[in-house]
Parts: structure tokens; C-alpha cells; sequence
């Protein structure tokens, strides 16, 4: 599994940092939703799904967390902890956000508007969809 990863540009000077994101430059897909998720409970597991379609980049902009990456073949684990990295997540991968520090906020850039057909919620579900692709 190929995992990947993005380093943002990030410019500044004694005022600080700022990280700016273009859509086809920094970010492979047209942005269409963003959202982010923080006062995540310790010990909660966030996401626990995949996408038909929709693409992601989660952008870890304050604090930590860790995002598990499974294509229904192989597992990785990857940390976020840098405000200037984002993690490429494709359709067709499930994910799970979880380790979340006290002061997380995690941001999610989404190559789709929210609609709900596209998710696919149930792992046994993921692993038949995985197995039919090989077909």
C-alpha cells in the first residue's frame, strides 16, 4: 500500500506561519467540502469507513492524532503531527482516526459534497467490495 503524503509550503517571519492550499496544486482534486474535527473524546475512534468516490486530504492543523489506512490487503499506520502535512487518502480505503491529543483539531479536505450513498459504513461490506474488484 502505497501511502501519501504531503508537505505544505509553509511561510513565515516573526508575525508566524501561514500554509496556503490551491486546489490542482497543492491539493490533487477540486475542493468541494472542508470540515474538521476537534474535543475528540480520548479513547474515540473516528471514521470507520470508506468512500466509493470521494478523495481526502486530513490535515492535522493543531495537536496530533493517527489515521489507519487499510485496502482491505494491508494495514499501515500513519501519525499526523505537523500542521504543513497532509495525508492523501483515496476512494475505496477504509479509515479510522484515532489518538486524537487534548488539543487535536483535524481537517478534512473532500473531493465531494456529503452524500451518503457514497460511504460504506460496514468493513465486511469493504472486504466483499475489495474481493469483487479483483474480478
Amino acid at each position: 500500500m502505497q501511502v501519501v503524503k504531503y508537505m505544505f509550503q509553509p511561510h513565515g517571519d516573526e508575525r508566524g506561519q501561514l500554509v496556503a492550499l490551491e486546489e490542482f496544486k497543492d491539493i490533487p482534486f477540486q475542493i468541494k467540502r472542508v470540515y474538521y474535527m476537534y474535543d475528540t473524546i480520548d479513547g474515540v475512534t473516528r471514521g470507520k469507513h470508506a468512500h466509493k468516490k470521494l478523495e481526502q486530504i486530513l490535515i492535522c492543523i493543531h495537536g496530533s492524532c493517527k489515521v489507519r489506512l487499510d485496502n482491505g490487503v494491508e494495514k499501515k499506520v500513519v501519525p499526523l503531527e505537523k500542521p504543513y502535512e497532509g495525508l492523501y487518502i483515496a476512494n475505496n480505503m477504509w479509515r479510522e482516526m484515532y489518538d486524537f491529543s487534548p488539543d487535536a483539531v483535524l481537517m478534512v479536505l473532500a473531493s465531494e459534497l456529503y452524500d451518503e450513498s457514497d460511504y460504506i459504513r460496514d468493513y465486511d461490506e469493504f472486504l466483499k467490495m475489495v474481493e469483487e474488484e479483483k474480478k
